[in-house]
């Protein structure tokens, strides 16, 4: 029986942490506010390619302290189409490849635990299945505006142009990655649901460590006709390595990505950089409910 459970408990998507942990109860989301995010196709547009005035328009005003959102909110759709489609900073577009994804974000806490939820219509595909095992997965990162620059944009700060999958890339093993990031004082916290696999806790620092966080309770995601509904609950407290403890009155630099259609790194679609507030102003502000 007990064998029988956990298997039911891995093929839903959902991870309990901690032997024996007791689950939250989830907020009514129907009296929760939503947030409308639109996730773009990036193309090839590491931090490198951010900073270069020649290349980025909008650089010069980023080094002036304005944030990636402030100046594409309201064009992140016709960005992933330029880019989706091989118009500009895309030197091998997939046919077929989804532009956007318009997201519906929703956030809450409980006092002890916080609460995100994201629903979202399963767009076209056809592209290869670069990732076999899951159609799709979804990861957000949270940083305590301590990395360099992530209150502007959000987790665009780990991209990089020798990363793997980077047409500059020489070591296909280089992932995700903060120059002189560290896991006391210096990374983001990161959490990923997959559709077919186990979720995942860790963070990025000097490299991408997918372990090691202790504050996930759960994940879990279904689709139900076009539609895709992923929840988080996550403990405002980790306590684990690479863990960004969360408090009452306080503000996150908050970012999230959705790897459609079997995607593999740097394949996804990506929010821009946002705010999560716990109990405070923010762009998604994670009331007590």
């Amino acid at each position: 029986m007990r064998k029988i459970m956990i298997a039911t408990i891995l093929s839903s998507g959902m991870l309990f942490a901690g032997s024996g942990a007791a689950l939250a109860a989830a907020p009514d989301w129907g009296k929760v506010p939503v947030k409308k995010i639109t996730l773009l196709y990036p193309g090839v547009s590491p931090m490198e390619w951010i900073l270069k005035g020649t290349e980025h328009g909008g650089a010069k005003a980023y080094k002036k302290a304005e944030t990636c959102a402030s100046c594409h909110d309201t064009e992140a759709a016709d960005m992933g189409k330029k880019m989706a489609s091989g118009e500009k900073i895309e030197p091998k577009p997939i046919k077929g490849k989804a532009p956007f994804i318009p997201v519906n974000v929703q956030a809450a806490n409980d006092g002890s635990n916080l609460y995100l939820r994201f629903t979202w219509k399963q767009p076209p595909g056809g592209g290869p299945k670069m990732d076999a095992a899951n159609p799709v997965k979804l990861a957000f990162m949270l940083d305590d505006n301590k990395v360099e620059r992530s209150s502007q944009a959000g987790c665009w700060e780990t991209c990089h142009n020798d990363a793997r999958t980077m047409p500059d890339a020489k070591d296909d093993k280089k992932t995700k990655y903060i120059a002189g990031g560290n896991a006391s004082s210096k990374f983001y916290d990161l959490i990923q649901w997959k559709s077919k696999e186990k979720a995942v806790d860790g963070y990025v620092a000097d490299k991408r460590v997918m372990e090691g966080g202790k504050g996930l309770v759960e994940a879990k995601g279904e689709k139900k006709g076009d539609e895709w509904t992923v929840t988080f609950t996550r403990k405002l407290a980790g306590g684990g390595e690479g863990d960004v403890n969360l408090a009452a009155g306080k503000t996150y630099s908050f970012g999230f990505a959705i790897h459609d259609d079997h995607t593999n790194g740097r394949f996804h679609h990506v929010s821009l950089g946002y705010t999560l507030g716990i109990d405070a102003q923010a762009d998604i502000n994670a009331a007590k409910r």
